[in-house]
C-alpha cells in the first residue's frame, strides 16, 4: 500500500482518479474480510447518499487485533506513558491488548448492552480508553466519546441527542496539575438523562465519587465478574460495511453541536491506508500521536488506523509543558520515539519556552515528524524542523476534518517535496477542487478560493445523527454536487495546496473547531447579558482566540469581575476551550438595518485592522463602530 517516490505518486493518484473504485478495492484487499462486497460504491452527493462496500461483512476489531495475534501477538500495541513522570508506565501487548477488548465487551454485554446500542464514553487519556472505544466496536456498540474537558452540559446535549444509554467514565483524571472530577461531572449530566441505564466507573484518581445503587458499578468489579465466569473470549459482533462505528460530535456555525457518523468498511479502509502511507509506517517503529482520543485525531490515528497496521503507538495521559516543558521530549526519549504527531499549538508552545529546554535532549531516534489541527506556520515550521528534527525528519503537515475520517491532502514522508505552510498535495482517491462563491471551479495554478471535494472517499461521514437534512444542508448544499470543506484555500503554481482559514463563523482554536454561535449562547445566558458576538482574531500560541463584544448595561461589580463570570459562565455550559480570550463591553454592535451582526466589521477590530472598515454608512448606527474602535482590548 506505500507509495516509495514522487512519480509512483503521481502515477498511482492518476490511477485514483482514473478508476475510483478498483483503486479503493485494491486498497481494501489489504483488509481481512468475512465476505467481500458486492459493489464497491454507490452515491450521490445530492441527498446526500454513500455507500462503500456494499455486501461486505468484517469487524474492525478483527483488523486491529486478532488477525497480529499470530505472528505480532508480542509486539507493543500500546505504550502508556502517565501524567505523572514518576509513575510506572504500562505496555500492552496485541495479545494483553486483545484479551482486555474480549473482557471488557464482555462486562458491556452483562450490563445489558446490545448491537447498535449508543455508548457515551468520557474518560482520562488511559489504556482503558482505548479499550472501552475496541470493546464497543467488538459487539457492535456505537460509541460516542466526549473530551475529558467538556462541560456537564455539553454531556447531557450528546448524551441526549444520541439517546445513549449507558456511560463509562472514571473517579477523575489528572492533566497536569489538575485533577479533573469526570464522574461528579457526568452525576451532573445525568440528571437530565433518563435514557442512562448504567455506568461503569474505572478508579483512576481516589477521588471519592457518589456511586447510585442499581445504576453505577465499578470497572474493576465487573472485570472480576467476567474472571469467574470463565469465559475470557468476546466473538466479534459481524458487522455490516455500512452499519455505524461511532458518532463524534463536532462545533459547527449554529449552536448545536452535530454528530458526525462514521461506518465501520470505508473508515477502516481509509484510516488505515493514510496512516501507513503518509508516515511510511515500518514494523518496529514507535509512533506517537499527542491527540486525545475524544477528537477525531485520537479516533483515526491512536485507535483505529495504527491498530489495523500493526503499529506501535504511544499513548500519553498528560500535557506537554508538565511537570516542564521538555516533557514531550522526554518520552521521546525514553520510549525510543521514531515518529511524532503533535498540533502546531503545541510546538508554538513548547518554542515559546526558548532552547534552553531542549538542551541536552536526544532526539536521535526520531525519523518523521507530523502536524494536525490548522496548518503550520511557517516560524514553526522551521523550529520543528531543525530543532526537534534536526534538519533530517520530513514534516508531514496534514489536512483534514472529523468529517473526513482521515487524512485528505498531506506529504507523504520521505516522498513529497515539501514546502512550509503547506498541505502539498491531496492523498491518492481524493479529488479536491477550488470554487468562486458561486460555486464556479477556479482551474489552474496561482488561484484561491473556497476547499470542495468532488468525488467520494471511504473515509467520509455519512450522516449527522438523527439529523441527515443538517448533514446535507452543512455540506452538499452550499455548491451543488460538492462536499463543501468550509476552508479557505490557496493553490500556488506547482498545484500545491495552502488552507488559509475556515470561509464560515467557525473559530479554529488550538486546532479545534468552535462554533461563533455557540460561544454567543453561552454568553448570552449570563444574567447581565443582553446580546454577544464573537469572533476570531490572530493568536500567537492558539492560532486563533476568541474576542467578544459584549453588551451589558447592567453589570453587577467591575468589569474584571463581570468578565470572570463570563467565562465561568462559558466554562460551564461549553467547557473551558471555549472561554473567550478577550471580552470587550460595548453599549451596541454594529448592525445593518435589518438587524444584521456586521461580524466583519468586528473581525477587524479584533484583528487590529481598523485602517479600512469599508463603507460602515448602510449600518443603523455608525456611530458605534467608532466607540468599539476606541474601546478596543
Amino acid at each position: 500500500m506505500q507509495i516509495k517516490s514522487i512519480e509512483e505518486y503521481h502515477q498511482v493518484y492518476q490511477q485514483s482518479v482514473d478508476q475510483p473504485e478498483e483503486f479503493w478495492a485494491g486498497i481494501a484487499d489489504n483488509f481481512l474480510w468475512r465476505k467481500k462486497w458486492d459493489e464497491v460504491l454507490e452515491w450521490n452527493f445530492k441527498e446526500p447518499s454513500i455507500k462503500w462496500f456494499q455486501g461486505a461483512k468484517l469487524n474492525i476489531t478483527e483488523n486491529c487485533l486478532d488477525r497480529h495475534l499470530e505472528t505480532n501477538g508480542d509486539t507493543p500495541a500500546i505504550i502508556w506513558e502517565p501524567n505523572d513522570p514518576t509513575e510506572d508506565h504500562r505496555i500492552l501487548t496485541y495479545s494483553q491488548l486483545h484479551a482486555k477488548v474480549c473482557q471488557f465487551a464482555n462486562v458491556l454485554k452483562n450490563n445489558g448492552t446490545k448491537k447498535g446500542d449508543r455508548i457515551c464514553i468520557y474518560m482520562p487519556m488511559v489504556p482503558e480508553l482505548e479499550i472501552a472505544v475496541l470493546a464497543c466496536a467488538r459487539i457492535g456498540a456505537i460509541h460516542s466519546v466526549v473530551f475529558g474537558g467538556f462541560s456537564a452540559q455539553s454531556i447531557a446535549d450528546r448524551i441526549k441527542d444520541a439517546e445513549c444509554n449507558i456511560v463509562i467514565t472514571a473517579d477523575g483524571s489528572f492533566r497536569g496539575t489538575k485533577e479533573v472530577p469526570l464522574k461528579s461531572v457526568i452525576d451532573d449530566a445525568l440528571v437530565q438523562c433518563p435514557t442512562i441505564k448504567k455506568v461503569i466507573v474505572l478508579t483512576r484518581s481516589r477521588t471519592p465519587v457518589s456511586m447510585i445503587k442499581g445504576r453505577d458499578v465499578w470497572w474493576e468489579d465487573e472485570v472480576k465478574k467476567v474472571e469467574t465466569q470463565g469465559n475470557p473470549d468476546c466473538p466479534a459482533e459481524e458487522m455490516d460495511a455500512e452499519d455505524m462505528l461511532f458518532i463524534l460530535y463536532t462545533s459547527g456555525s449554529t449552536g448545536k453541536p452535530k454528530g458526525v457518523v462514521h461506518t465501520c468498511g470505508g473508515y477502516m479502509v481509509y484510516t488505515g491506508y493514510t496512516f501507513t502511507n503518509a508516515f511510511q509506517y515500518q514494523p518496529g517503529e514507535v509512533y506517537f500521536c499527542t491527540a486525545d482520543i475524544g477528537w477525531i485525531t485520537g479516533h483515526s490515528y491512536i485507535a483505529y488506523g495504527p491498530l489495523t497496521q500493526g503499529a506501535t503507538s504511544v499513548l500519553f495521559e498528560g500535557v506537554p509543558t508538565w511537570p516542564d516543558a521538555g516533557r514531550l521530549w522526554d518520552i521521546v526519549e525514553k520510549h525510543k520515539v521514531n515518529i511524532l504527531y503533535t498540533a502546531p499549538t503545541a510546538i508554538r508552545s513548547l518554542m515559546s519556552f526558548g532552547d534552553d529546554v531542549i538542551k541536552g535532549k536526544d532526539f536521535s531516534s526520531l525519523k518523521k515528524l507530523g502536524s494536525v489541527g490548522e496548518p503550520l506556520n511557517e516560524e514553526a515550521w522551521h523550529w520543528f524542523d531543525e530543532k526537534i528534527g534536526q534538519g533530517k525528519c520530513p514534516i508531514v503537515d496534514t489536512w483534514w476534518q472529523t468529517e473526513t475520517g482521515g487524512f485528505m491532502i498531506s506529504p507523504i514522508a520521505n516522498v513529497t517535496p515539501l514546502k512550509p505552510g503547506y498541505a502539498t498535495l491531496p492523498l491518492p482517491g481524493v479529488q479536491p477542487l477550488l470554487v468562486d462563491e458561486n460555486g464556479k471551479e477556479i482551474e489552474g495554478n496561482g488561484v484561491s478560493g473556497n476547499l470542495c471535494i468532488k468525488f467520494p472517499w471511504p473515509g467520509m461521514l455519512r450522516t449527522t445523527y438523527g439529523d441527515h437534512e443538517r448533514c446535507r444542508t452543512t455540506y452538499f448544499a452550499t455548491y451543488e454536487n460538492l462536499y463543501f470543506t468550509g476552508d479557505g484555500c490557496l493553490r500556488d503554481e506547482d498545484g500545491y495546496y495552502r488552507i488559509t482559514g475556515r470561509v464560515d463563523d467557525v473559530l479554529n482554536v488550538s486546532g479545534h473547531r468552535i462554533g461563533t454561535a455557540e460561544v454567543e449562547n453561552a454568553i448570552n445566558m449570563h444574567s447581565s447579558v443582553v446580546e454577544s458576538a464573537v469572533v476570531g482574531y490572530p493568536h500567537d500560541i492558539k492560532g486563533q482566540g476568541v474576542y467578544a463584544f459584549v453588551v451589558s448595561p447592567n453589570k453587577h461589580g467591575d468589569d474584571e469581575l463581570t468578565r470572570k463570570d463570563i467565562i465561568m459562565t462559558v466554562s460551564r455550559i461549553i467547557g473551558a476551550i471555549a472561554k473567550p480570550d478577550k471580552i470587550q463591553f460595548v453599549s451596541g454592535l454594529p448592525k445593518t438595518r435589518s438587524g444584521k451582526i456586521m461580524r466583519r466589521i468586528l473581525r477587524k477590530i479584533a484583528e487590529g485592522d481598523t485602517g479600512n472598515l469599508g463603507d460602515t454608512s448602510t449600518l443603523l448606527d455608525p456611530a458605534i463602530v467608532d466607540e468599539i474602535k476606541e474601546g478596543a482590548l
